[in-house]
């Protein structure tokens, strides 16, 4: 059941969403030191090899030479771009682009690449002193979303688990929807599960404002030897870190404990257009294995239509 007293934009009709094939593929931030040492194509190249043809692109500087290399992808290797990065500023002397500072960029961008989603990985820190200071953000990012809506761009927010803190009554993330009524949404099922709230319900919960969805397992890992022989000697310290906070970790599809099959089905029905794996930390695992990992378990499932078009069936 969708939270009462939020306002639903639904620029695309439910009947044209569910029309749409959606498509998995994976998140380029994983791969953005492979990015920085060899270059967008050959990576690009390297994700076709591993057996995917869709990415979103975050943390990826967005110079001509990478944006051509993407555009060039497109075009020789098939490579589709889900959607682009944004935010909505950034501290003076950075680097990278805001939609303050750079918004008819982002529009290019997004037209060269051939996607009409851009995306906001997180809230600015500022956002969360106060709850004034959240609504003002709100605000702004609702201002963002109607005038990328005017240029067929759709604006979507990641969540992280803080967006399931309480304020007054309600968590952040539905205050956001509340807020601002022109943004959609990216969902990230294992932030929703480190946030106490269940990835399939939150799927539902988000039919009609749903256009992105990370799939990435919440995994409970053993503690090491270490950490074992550091309780033993004394050192409390070490074990309760572990025990509260590292005995969480980012997974590999189908190497945790969420129930994919259902979070997929949820994620489409509720009007994804792309489902993207991503995984912060691989814990020393090379990154292609984790990804080929995911990819097995995703196609054991039926999904392998959605992964590349020699897929489908």
């Amino acid at each position: 059941m969708r939270p009462s007293g939020i306002a639903v934009d639904r620029r695309i009709p439910a009947t044209t969403r569910r029309c749409l094939v959606a498509r998995i593929g994976i998140q380029l931030m994983m791969l953005k030191e492979h990015v920085r040492d060899q270059g967008i194509v050959p990576v690009l190249e390297r994700v076709k090899e591993t057996g995917f043809e869709v990415v979103e692109v975050s943390q990826i500087p967005m110079t001509e030479e990478n944006v051509a290399g993407m555009e060039a992808a497109r075009t020789n290797l098939g490579i589709e771009v889900a959607a682009i990065s944004s935010k909505t500023t950034v501290p003076p002397g950075s680097d990278d682009l805001s939609l303050a500072d750079d918004f008819d960029l982002h529009v290019e961008h997004a037209r060269r690449l051939g996607t009409s989603m851009i995306r906001i990985g997180m809230m600015p820190m500022t956002a969360l002193r106060s709850p004034e200071a959240f609504d003002d953000f709100a605000a702004e990012v609702d201002d963002y979303a109607q005038r990328l809506a005017e240029r067929g761009i759709s604006l979507s927010y990641h969540n992280h688990h803080i967006e399931f803190a309480k304020r007054e009554g309600t968590t952040l993330l539905n205050r956001l929807r509340q807020q601002a009524p022109h943004l959609r949404f990216e969902i990230d099922c294992h932030w929703v599960q480190r946030g106490g709230q269940d990835p399939e319900r939150t799927l539902k919960d988000f039919d009609g404002v749903l256009d992105l969805v990370h799939l990435k397992d919440f995994r409970i890992a053993m503690p090491p030897e270490e950490v074992l022989d550091a309780r033993d000697s004394g050192d409390l310290e070490t074990f309760s870190r572990f025990w509260q906070g590292d005995v969480v970790q980012f997974a590999e599809v189908g190497e945790g404990t969420l129930d994919w099959k259902p979070v997929i089905e949820q994620g489409i029905a509720s009007g994804a257009q792309h489902l993207l794996i991503e995984q912060d930390q691989t814990y020393g695992r090379d990154i292609w294995e984790s990804l080929a990992s995911s990819r097995r378990h995703l196609v054991s499932l039926g999904f392998e239509s959605l992964i590349t078009t020699g897929g489908q069936r």
